[in-house]
C-alpha cells in the first residue's frame, strides 16, 4: 500500500517522510485544491527528502479549462520541474464540454521527460469516468489517476472506485484514492475498493485542518496501519 501525503512546505515534507509517507504531493494553496508551488520550494523539498516528490502543475483554481496562456504557463512549469530532482508531476485539463482535453494533455506530456505523471482530480468532474479512464490508458506516461470517484468524498463512492480499479487492471494506470478519507475508514475502504494507493491531506493534520501542520502521531499511526 502506497501512502501519498500532501506537503505545502518544508516542514510538511520532513514530517511526512519521518512518519511513514511513501510519497509527497507538493502543492501550494491547499484551500483551493492545490496550485503549483514555487520553484525554490520544489528544489528544496526534492533535495531534502528521499521519498518521491510529485509536484502539482495547476496555474489557477478557476476551473480545469485552460486557455493558450494557461497551457504555456503549465509547460514552462513542467520544463522547470524536470531539473529540480522531483520525481513526478500532477496534471489535468478539461475541455469546455467537460471531457479530457487530450490536446492540452499531449502538449504537457511532450515536456515531461522521465517524470512520473498523475492525472489529478479534474477527473472527478467528468460525466463518464470509465470513458475518461479508457482515454488515459492510451498514454503510457500517465501512471495513476487521483480520484474520489466523483465530486463527493471518496468514502461515499466505494462502488464507483471499485469499478475504476477493475477497469484499470492490465493497464499502466493505478487508481490513487483521495479526498475525504480518514484513518477511521481507511481499512474497510481499501478492502471494498481494492485500491493500492491512498492520498491524505487534512486528515493527518492537527485539528484536521488543511492549514495546520502535519500531526506526527496521526500520520505515524495511519502509516503503521497501512504498511
Amino acid at each position: 500500500m502506497i501512502l501519498e501525503v500532501i506537503a505545502t512546505c518544508m516542514d510538511d515534507a520532513r514530517r511526512a517522510e519521518e512518519n511513514g509517507a511513501d510519497r509527497l504531493e507538493l502543492i501550494t494553496a491547499i484551500t483551493e485544491g492545490g496550485l503549483t508551488p514555487g520553484i525554490g520550494m520544489i528544489e528544496q523539498v526534492a533535495k531534502s527528502v528521499n521519498i518521491p516528490v510529485h509536484v502539482m502543475v495547476r496555474p489557477h483554481s478557476r476551473s480545469f479549462v485552460y486557455d493558450k496562456h494557461d497551457l504555456e504557463t503549465m509547460i514552462a512549469e513542467i520544463k522547470a520541474i524536470t531539473s529540480t530532482g522531483a520525481a513526478g508531476i500532477v496534471v489535468g485539463a478539461l475541455t469546455e464540454e467537460g471531457k479530457i482535453n487530450e490536446k492540452a494533455l499531449e502538449s504537457m506530456l511532450a515536456w515531461a521527460g522521465g517524470l512520473n505523471v498523475t492525472f489529478h482530480r479534474a477527473f472527478d468532474e467528468l460525466e463518464d469516468q470509465i470513458a475518461g479512464l479508457r482515454i488515459l490508458t492510451r498514454y503510457p506516461q500517465i501512471s495513476r489517476v487521483l480520484t474520489s470517484g466523483g465530486l463527493q468524498p471518496a468514502s461515499e463512492a466505494i462502488p464507483t472506485i471499485r469499478r475504476l480499479v477493475e477497469e484499470s487492471y492490465g493497464s499502466s494506470l493505478r487508481i490513487l484514492a483521495g479526498n475525504g478519507l480518514t484513518p477511521e475508514v481507511i481499512k474497510p475502504f481499501i478492502e471494498l475498493t481494492g485500491v493500492t494507493e491512498v492520498h491524505f491531506g487534512s486528515a493527518v493534520r492537527y485539528g484536521r485542518s488543511g492549514l495546520a501542520p502535519i500531526d506526527p502521531k496521526q500520520l505515524r499511526a495511519l502509516a503503521d496501519s497501512l504498511h
